[in-house]
């Protein structure tokens, strides 16, 4: 299917970006202080799994996103869990601190698991994610594929996580890896929805940030950057030395979410590699711009 774009739609705008969330590290609370003014209350703020960070810093960033006033969304890596007790200490700490409601589930970066979970398909399917409170998981999706993982296993990993959820009652969001092109974004949806999946689905896009920074991210995480493509993103592989934000990019795909009926909800998630502060104000000066 074809997607192009036509004149701005500010009602399809501020709908996309409305009800946006963020993402943070463990390491970030200091930054979320700053910035906590320009977030909306309610928004959901993701706490990163990485493999620097450890329990007490994974949980206090948790305690202190919903301390001041948002929804956390703590990730389980689950190819770094060494054992189920370790994924039940986890989910314990987080209960205890009220930061179980939502998390996110996905399989992380080790080449070799570091316990008994493959993926994230096999921590949703232990069927103890309810026990500890959760009542909303986030799922991966790839709307330009993954450099290691073949678009088939992807198609069938959603398809399963999406199947175990919502036979344990549990709501689903899918929760993509950030892009550059509305194309593939736009076309990848259309396949999620064309599979019987109809959550919201929340696409991930780069607040604003250092242009090499963001190409960092884009070759480590295998996402098309090329002349082309960043181009309709709204800037040049030829200056590197300012920065760049997502403007361009939400307004196109507001136009085309808009314009595609079978799209459904579809929200943004911002990955806040320019800081908490320059991001949230981003979304609050947008929406301030399309009312």
């Amino acid at each position: 299917m074809a997607h192009t774009t036509s004149t701005r739609n500010a009602a399809a705008e501020r709908e996309l970006v409305s009800d946006f969330s963020l993402e943070m590290t463990g390491k970030d609370v200091p930054g979320l202080i700053e910035a906590k003014d320009s977030i909306p209350q309610g928004t959901k703020i993701n706490v990163t799994f990485l493999g620097n960070e450890d329990l007490e810093m994974r949980v206090a960033a948790s305690k202190a996103v919903r301390d001041m006033g948002f929804i956390p969304v703590p990730h389980i890596s689950a190819r770094r869990l060494s054992s189920q007790a370790q994924l039940e200490e986890f989910l314990s700490r987080l209960q205890d601190v009220d930061a179980t409601e939502s998390v996110f589930v996905v399989g992380g970066d080790p080449a070799v698991p570091e316990g008994p979970y493959e993926g994230a398909y096999d921590v949703i399917r232990t069927g103890i994610l309810a026990d500890y409170g959760v009542k909303e998981v986030s799922i991966a999706g790839y709307p330009e594929g993954h450099p290691d993982i073949s678009d088939e296993v992807l198609w069938r990993s959603l398809d399963e996580k999406a199947v175990s959820l919502r036979e344990q009652n549990l709501g689903t969001t899918v929760l993509t890896q950030f892009s550059f092109d509305t194309d593939p974004v736009m076309s990848w949806i259309d396949q999620v929805r064309s599979r019987g999946i109809d959550s919201t689905i929340r696409i991930g896009t780069p607040g604003p940030a250092g242009i090499k920074r963001l190409l960092g991210f884009a070759r480590r995480f295998g996402i098309g950057a090329n002349a082309m493509i960043v181009k309709k993103y709204g800037f040049s592989l030829t200056n590197l030395m300012g920065t760049a934000g997502p403007d361009r990019f939400v307004s196109d795909l507001a136009t085309l979410v808009s314009a595609d009926p079978a799209a459904g909800k579809v929200s943004l998630h911002f990955y806040t590699f320019g800081g908490l502060l320059a991001t949230s104000e981003w979304a609050r000066d947008y929406l301030g711009a399309q009312s």
